[in-house]
């Protein structure tokens, strides 16, 4: 029998270094002989990048209800664990996700005041008891991460999606729920200080990897 694989996630706000993180756990784990499967959300498939285009449209024809909104954000979940991540779990692999419901519960209860049972209740039916393993919460303040975004898209020459074109009351609610995620479940969340260098972000997450890996080995 196939030993089941682990799922880790990678959060935090706009500006805090997901992207190069991602690349560097990926990096480590295959280092360690592991099969890793990278994806993001919203998004990882076909059927749910479509939807991702949805969700960050900088100027939709018309705005999105926050409803409509959330529900868009669990139906393109529901893809992805169809269709991606449970299958890649069974098969013994590793997933390794940017973002997943904790960002909504972030973004969706913290930024847009959704009430968090209401996610609760979605995500009790798309995911019928599905966590992460590890949640590694890339967080630094506000100020900080708002002029990594802003370099960032100048470096890019790329304009802000609908959740970037947000305020900064957004952001800080934002930051917020994502924190206080992590003090819910402080077994589950590797806090990170995404405000150090580069070189000791890496080496905190690579310390909390190290532990868990050698944990569930």
């Amino acid at each position: 029998m196939t030993k089941r694989g682990r799922f880790i996630t990678l959060e935090g706000g706009e500006g805090v270094g997901k992207s190069t993180n991602m690349q560097f756990v990926v990096a480590w784990l295959e280092a360690q002989g592991l099969e890793v499967v990278a994806t993001r959300e919203p998004g990882g498939t076909p059927q749910a990048e479509a939807i991702r285009r949805l969700l960050l449209d900088p100027a939709p024809e018309e705005k999105l209800h926050t409803d409509a909104e959330l529900l868009l954000m669990f139906a393109a979940r529901a893809q992805h664990l169809a269709e991606k991540i449970l299958p890649a779990l069974e098969r013994g692999a590793w997933v390794v996700c940017d973002r997943f419901t904790d960002a909504t519960y972030a973004y969706q209860g913290g930024g847009r005041g959704i009430p968090m049972e209401r996610i609760a209740a979605l995500e009790d039916f798309v995911q019928k008891g599905l966590t992460p393993d590890l949640t590694l919460l890339l967080d630094m303040p506000q100020e900080a991460a708002k002029q990594r975004l802003e370099s960032r898209l100048r470096d890019q020459h790329s304009q802000r999606d609908r959740f970037e074109q947000e305020q900064a009351d957004f952001f800080h609610a934002v930051r917020n729920a994502y924190l206080a995620r992590a003090e819910q479940a402080p077994e589950r969340f590797a806090l990170i200080d995404a405000h150090q260098p580069l070189t000791s972000v890496q080496a905190t997450i690579r310390n909390a990897l190290a532990e868990r890996v050698a944990l569930w080995h």
